[in-house]
């Protein structure tokens, strides 16, 4: 039986990377590394449940308890419904107003927070059933924006929650890394579990985990993988940590004081790296911080289609290659955000539209890309054209993401901008919801895996993003061609919208809210008139009728 339990437990584990566990890309940009001065943090590829909603502030009672659920992220429940209660926290007095998600990101005062599930050693492994642990990421991500209008104290929180209620991994084996940022700053936090056995009344902390602060010049990308590295417990300007941080790693003999080598938590507490995580390493550098370093080449040799299936040629670099964070050599703008969340690493080797397998004669003697190659074949096209998977940034599996703009200069209500995306990137437009909106869009807090509906916004993207396999290399620029105009009109008007809510803010903050919620729902509203248009257009342009 316990053979059993472990290969059951091993194989979900192995399905559940399958299936982009280990897919969210996080960039986090401070405020003077960003073009327009604001804080800028994104996260691709968010949990099942894309559904947004607006969740108001509330008054409790003093001594109540706030439950805390296993289920957050699941699309399956009503969507009020936040799954099993595992166990309570003290509840404070009144919370602030924050939109919910599988992973929630933003609150009415301009606290922000992006995830990314990482990877752990497999002796840190644990779940609901082999530990007393009950802190979820995104239950923790929940509390914080409830209760905190700043990043660092929102920091210091769920290093709490983590240490006293001990961290549960709820997506998979791994663990996860935190964006959280304010206005002002934006901190790293990386938590890794306490393995199996533990309990509260060990009295011992329930997780291990770290925090670093991202320079105000700086830039940075977690691509599922650590990006901490060595730590200094004296500078707490710049560095939070459990109090076990380094002493769990000397118990479970991974570290040796007195062996005369630094401590890299990035190192210590995560397996061997996979190409999955250094490519995306590569790509952000290469692309913000051409000059930083001679990166490894990766570009696409057209006399060479092979190039990236060479092991002789291709360099398997050490992760001390890439820093914490780099000063990147242009202001990043939020088009430059979404531009890389929409990177399937075109012209490199890692561009699976660009293997030989998809060449086809043109009949006049030469060889061309076939209009069925696609940069996200499915299981299937990879069998019939015996491909390896190398997973992309944008991701046909996503779910949900966005890019956040945090403006100090601004009320909280203007300042903070959550440009959100649903399904994939690669095909999706980015809408505006500001932090002070008064709700969402129905369109976009509609969704069942289960069973697709016409007024829901996500299965109107969905339909369009599966449409795309009949030919995509057309059928990309068809949505493009619809997609780009209508989202290059929301950034040229951005400061006409923004200045009209200021000049209603300064009569009544409550009419502010009034019109920058109408104005975003009806951009949510034309993006499924928008995809369910383009569904037909697509349909009927490519109906094997014209073959």
């Amino acid at each position: 039986m316990k053979l059993l339990k472990l290969f059951t437990l091993t194989l979900t584990c192995f399905m559940l990377q399958l299936h982009g566990i280990y897919a969210c890309t996080i960039i986090v940009a401070g405020k003077k590394a960003t073009a327009d001065g604001s804080v800028m943090i994104s996260h691709t590829d968010a949990g099942q449940d894309s559904r947004i909603f607006r969740v108001p502030a509330l008054n409790f009672k003093p001594g109540e308890k706030a439950p805390v659920y296993w289920g957050i992220q699941d699309a399956e429940r009503p969507l009020n419904d936040d799954g099993k209660i595992i166990g309570y926290i003290p509840q404070v007095t009144k919370t602030y107003a924050y939109f919910q998600s599988a992973y929630s990101h933003i609150n009415e005062y301009q606290l922000g927070i992006a995830e990314s599930t990482t990877s752990q050693r497999d002796e840190l492994f644990v779940t609901l059933e082999t530990g007393k642990q009950i802190m979820t990421i995104e239950q923790a991500m929940i509390f914080a924006l409830q209760r905190y209008k700043n990043a660092r104290e929102a920091t210091q929180f769920i290093g709490n929650l983590m240490t006293k209620y001990g961290f549960l991994p709820s997506t998979g084996d791994g663990s996860e890394t935190l964006v959280i940022a304010d206005t002002e700053e934006a901190w790293v936090f990386e938590v890794f579990s306490a393995g199996p056995g533990w309990t509260p009344e060990s009295n011992k902390p329930g997780a291990v985990w770290a925090a670093q602060r991202m320079g105000d010049d700086q830039a940075a990308m977690i691509p599922n993988w650590s990006i901490i590295k060595e730590i200094n417990t004296a500078d707490t300007k710049n560095f939070m940590v459990s109090a076990n941080y380094m002493q769990d790693a000397i118990d479970r003999g991974w570290y040796n004081p007195n062996s005369g080598k630094p401590f890299i938590w990035q190192d210590i507490y995560t397996p061997l790296p996979e190409e999955y995580a250094t490519s995306r390493f590569w790509l952000f550098y290469q692309t913000f911080t051409p000059n930083l370093k001679k990166w490894p080449d990766r570009f696409l040799d057209p006399s060479n289609p092979f190039k990236g299936m060479q092991p002789y040629y291709q360099v398997v670099e050490p992760l001390s290659l890439y820093p914490f964070s780099a000063a990147p050599e242009k202001k990043i703008s939020v088009q430059d955000l979404i531009a890389f969340q929409r990177s399937t690493f075109e012209g490199t080797i890692y561009d699976m539209t660009s293997y030989p397998e998809w060449l086809v004669p043109d009949g006049k003697g030469n060889y061309v890309k076939s209009p069925l190659a696609t940069p996200f074949p499915g299981s299937d096209m990879r069998k019939l054209i015996k491909q390896t998977y190398r997973r992309p940034v944008a991701r046909h599996r996503g779910h949900y993401g966005m890019v956040i703009q945090l403006r100090g200069w601004l009320p909280n209500e203007i300042g903070g901008v959550y440009w959100v995306y649903l399904d994939n990137p690669y095909f999706s437009p980015y809408v505006p919801i500001y932090a002070g909106n008064l709700s969402v869009a129905e369109t976009y807090n509609l969704y069942d895996p289960n069973k697709y509906d016409e007024k829901s916004a996500r299965w109107a993207i969905d339909f369009v993003d599966n449409l795309a396999n009949l030919k995509f290399q057309l059928i990309s620029k068809d949505v493009q061609d619809v997609r780009n105009p209508f989202e290059s009109e929301i950034f040229a008007k951005q400061a006409q919208v923004e200045d009209e809510a200021m000049k209603l803010y300064k009569k009544d903050p409550a009419e502010a809210q009034a019109y920058l919620t109408g104005y975003s729902n009806t951009l949510m509203n034309k993006v499924t008139e928008m995809y369910l248009g383009l569904r037909n257009s697509i349909i009927t342009k490519y109906t094997n009728n014209h073959e």
